[in-house]
C-alpha cells in the first residue's frame, strides 16, 4: 500500500509546489504506515529527481518518453493510473493546478476512485477518510468524506509547510506502456512568456483594480513588481476596460492564485475576485473606501488613495 503523487516540473526543474505535495503526502503516510511514491514525467536529471527524497518520497518513478512533451491529459492520466495500480496506491495526490485539475477526474474514472479538489489540510481522520476544502469562495470550510477504496485529491498551493527529511529515495525508470493512440494532442508551436514572473508561480503578487483610475497609472505597480520580483495582476473590470491584458486577470473567472503575499491596490473585493485569491497566505489591501469588502478578507489594510500610497510603498522598499 502506498501514496502516489504526480509531481509537475517546469523545464526539468521542480518548484516549491512539488515539495509541498511530497511533504504533505509524507505526513499522511506516517500516520498510515505507508510509503510515498512520486511520479515524474519529463527529461529530468537524477540530481533534480533526488530532491523529492529530501521531502519524504521513498521512491521516485521517472518517465522520460518524449511523447509526453505534448502534455496530453489522456496520456498522462493513463500513466498515473498505471503507476497507481502497480504501486497499490490507495491515495493519489495532484496539485490543484490547471494540469492537476484536468488529469485528476480522468484518473478518478479509471480507478473508480472518489475525488475531492482543492484540499487545504491534512485529513481530519484516516478511517473514515475525511478532508477539508474551502467552499462559498473561501468563506466556509467543508469536511468531505471519501468512501472508495482508492482516494484522489488535488491539494491547494501554500496549504502545507515544506518539511525536509533525510533523503532515502530510490529512483526507478517507469514504462507506463502507453500507445500512440493515447496521444491526441499535437503541439505545432510553443510561445513562452519571458522576462516576467508567471502569476501561478509567483510568491508575491501585485494587483490593481478600478481604483487605479486609468491604465496609464500602472507605472508604480510595475515598479513595485520589479523591486519585489513579483507577479503583476489585475481585477476583471481592469482587463475588461483594456487597461491590462486578460492574462493578468485573477479571480474566479480568471487565474486562481495562492501566493505567500498578495497586494490589492484599488480593488473593492467583489466575491468573484476574492474567490480567486482567498488562498493567499497574507493579503494587503489599499483602498480609499473604508467600507470596501476587501478589508474583510485582508490581513492588513490601508485606507487611502492608491496613487498616493504606492509612491510611499516604493520609497519604503528602497530604504529597506
Amino acid at each position: 500500500m502506498s501514496i502516489l503523487i504526480y509531481t509537475e516540473n517546469w523545464d526539468g526543474k521542480f518548484k516549491k509546489l512539488s515539495y509541498e505535495l511530497v511533504s504533505y503526502a509524507a505526513a499522511i503516510a506516517k500516520e498510515m504506515g505507508s510509503k510515498v511514491i512520486a511520479l515524474s514525467i519529463g527529461d529530468i536529471s537524477d540530481e533534480e529527481l533526488s530532491k523529492l527524497g529530501d521531502y519524504g518520497a521513498n521512491k521516485i518513478l521517472t518517465v522520460k518518453d518524449e511523447r509526453f512533451t505534448s502534455l496530453d491529459n489522456r496520456a498522462i492520466a493513463n500513466a498515473v493510473s498505471a503507476a497507481a495500480k502497480i504501486e497499490d496506491a490507495k491515495i493519489v495526490i495532484f496539485a490543484n493546478s490547471n494540469l492537476g485539475k484536468a488529469i485528476a477526474p480522468r484518473v478518478s474514472v479509471k480507478l473508480e476512485a472518489g475525488l475531492v479538489t482543492g484540499v487545504i489540510a491534512l485529513p481530519i481522520s484516516i478511517d473514515p477518510f475525511v478532508v477539508q476544502k474551502k467552499v462559498f469562495t473561501g468563506k466556509a470550510i467543508a469536511n468531505v468524506q471519501i468512501d472508495t477504496e482508492v482516494k484522489i485529491i488535488t491539494f491547494s498551493q501554500n496549504s502545507y509547510e515544506v518539511v525536509e527529511v533525510e533523503n532515502n529515495a530510490t529512483i526507478e525508470a517507469f514504462d507506463p506502456s502507453v500507445v500512440d493512440g493515447d496521444f491526441s494532442t499535437t503541439v505545432t508551436e510553443t510561445n513562452k512568456v519571458t522576462g516576467k514572473v508567471l502569476l501561478t508561480d509567483a510568491e508575491i503578487v501585485i494587483s490593481g483594480g478600478r481604483g487605479m483610475k486609468s491604465g496609464d497609472n500602472w507605472g508604480g505597480l510595475e515598479q513595485l513588481a520589479d523591486m519585489l520580483s513579483a507577479g503583476l495582476a489585475c481585477s476583471r473590470p481592469v482587463s475588461d476596460e483594456g487597461w491590462r491584458p486578460h492574462g493578468e486577470h485573477v479571480g474566479q473567472t480568471g487565474k486562481i492564485i495562492a501566493p505567500n503575499l498578495y497586494f490589492a491596490f484599488g480593488i473593492s473585493g467583489a466575491i468573484q475576485h476574492l474567490g480567486g485569491v482567498s488562498s493567499s497566505k497574507v493579503i494587503v489591501a489599499v483602498n480609499k473606501d473604508a467600507e470596501a469588502p476587501i478589508f474583510e478578507s485582508a490581513d492588513y489594510g490601508i485606507i487611502g488613495d492608491v496613487n498616493k500610497v504606492i509612491p510611499q510603498f516604493i520609497e519604503g522598499i528602497k530604504e529597506l
